[in-house]
């Protein structure tokens, strides 16, 4: 404990083992975007893999895991490849989904909910899934989205380590801007492992957060309309 504290000394950093764990139980974000270093791209995926895959096999050896075994030996490989290709996809800019607009001919003014969009992401606390439902409303300013980019702008956001509330703001704040539209609704619900698997443990608890914009904000009768159609109403 005194050699860490020592340690984060030096790099000029006061935060005690206490700390740490305050934060981790707590629902801490410290930003609305992800935290990243500026040379976070600067390696090639490949890379990332190799170095991730020889750091995890180190942790597995300081676990007593014999990674002689055939149903070890390959684990390293698997999760690197994993943490980079799939389940931290969203943190490299060159996943974003691309966002084609296409002109409401139909003219159809009232709002559009996409509803029960399944998203699976990480706490950035403690490394555990997050797990649930996305829930995504807009009105249209002129413009309209395919239905699946919706499903596609959840997932790309979700697959990074995350805060519950952190992620749905930038799904809002990313169909705001990619719809033209300030009318954007966003409600997420979700189930985390670092509450139902350590800690509390427990399984039965989930955690609702919203984003509200432009009429979705101001106007009740809006909000309580797209509650209603996710059977959420107030």
């Amino acid at each position: 404990m005194k050699q860490k504290e020592t340690l984060l000394n030096t790099m000029g950093i006061n935060i005690s083992r206490a700390s740490f764990e305050e934060i981790g139980e707590e629902h801490v974000g410290t930003s609305l975007e992800t935290p990243l270093r500026e040379d976070a791209f600067e390696m090639d995926d490949d890379l990332k893999v190799e170095l991730i895959e020889k750091h995890f096999r180190e942790i597995m050896n300081i676990l007593g895991l014999d990674l002689t075994d055939d149903s070890l030996k390959g684990t390293p490989h698997r999760v690197a490849k994993m943490y980079v290709k799939e389940v931290f996809a969203g943190l490299n800019p060159k996943n974003k989904p691309t966002a084609k607009l296409f002109e409401n001919k139909y003219k159809y003014n009232e709002m559009l909910v996409e509803k029960d969009i399944t998203f699976h992401s990480h706490c950035e606390h403690h490394f555990v899934p997050i797990y649930g439902r996305a829930h995504v409303a807009y009105i249209s300013n002129g413009n309209v989205i395919g239905l699946s980019k919706i499903n596609r702008i959840v997932q790309y956001f979700a697959k990074r380590p995350q805060v519950q509330e952190r992620l749905t703001m930038q799904i809002g704040n990313e169909l705001k801007e990619a719809l033209g539209t300030e009318d954007v609704a966003v409600i997420m619900d979700a189930y985390h492992m670092c509450v139902s698997s350590r800690g509390v443990q427990d399984t039965n608890s989930s955690t609702v957060t919203s984003f509200y914009s432009g009429k979705f904000e101001k106007d009740e009768q809006a909000r309580n309309e797209f509650l209603k159609y996710i059977s959420l109403e107030k």
